[in-house]
């Protein structure tokens, strides 16, 4: 059985797109999203259009949250703090009623078993929205903060830089992110498992899209931090 593992599109539909092209002639079987569908993106509802046309599972990301109440400061640089509550506000009213609703019920993680293989899977941390955990971090915090469940394979997302590492038979990926990179590579990113009879094929999937489409949508809005965000689709870095 062939599984997706998709997150982080950001309100660009255009990578979105992409992605699920890519992923339907890899003829996988299931598709999971593990957040951060709308925020900071140029068409947040279709975003989330596509996402919920998918029907299947889908958990909350820090970026869901933040559409739902705002920004709070100590979340982010205090500098950043205004300009990122006027985003959210940009987002919901490119929101339709049902949306905030939807982001507002959503899980978070996902317990899976597939032919014998337990997937446990959530947007930061088992705990935590918000916390970072990067590639490089030591074998102890990876088991202290995100293996803290039993199962055979770890899945998340949120800091967009995908990675697979392997410990004490364990495997921990993070599948980046579909709309907005920041490991300098600028194709959407990905996860694919493969996964027959008890054991399970990982790896990471980039796709290349139209990026600057997504540059000028931003160009042709009056999104309130579009330069920003430009300079990150431009080169794949905050």
């Amino acid at each position: 059985m062939k599984i997706a593992f998709i997150s982080d599109i950001h309100g660009n539909a255009n990578a979105l797109d992409a992605v699920l092209k890519d992923i339907k002639e890899r003829a996988v079987d299931k598709i999971y999203c593990l957040g951060d569908i709308c925020y900071r993106g140029p068409e947040p509802q279709r975003s989330l259009d596509l996402v919920r046309s998918l029907q299947t599972e889908v958990i909350k990301g820090n970026a869901d949250e933040w559409v739902i109440r705002g920004v709070y400061k100590g979340e982010v640089p205090d500098q950043a703090l205004e300009m990122m509550n006027k985003e959210r506000e940009w987002i919901c009213s490119h929101l339709d009623a049902e949306a905030i609703d939807y982001l507002q019920g959503l899980p978070l993680e996902l317990k899976l078993e597939v032919e014998g293989v337990m997937i446990h899977a959530y947007h930061a941390t088992p705990e935590s929205l918000f916390e970072i955990v990067l590639p490089h971090e030591s074998e102890e915090t990876l088991e202290t903060k995100m293996m803290i469940e039993a199962a055979d394979v770890y899945v998340y997302a949120h800091i967009h830089r995908p990675y697979i590492r392997y410990l004490n038979g364990k495997c921990i990926i993070n599948i980046g992110s579909v709309g907005l990179p920041f490991d300098g590579n600028d194709k959407a990113s990905y996860a694919l498992l493969d996964i027959q009879e008890g054991s399970c094929q990982t790896s990471i999937v980039r796709v290349t899209y139209d990026v600057n489409l997504t540059i000028q949508q931003f160009s042709e809005s009056d999104y309130p931090n579009r330069d920003q965000l430009i300079s990150i689709l431009k080169n794949a870095r905050i």
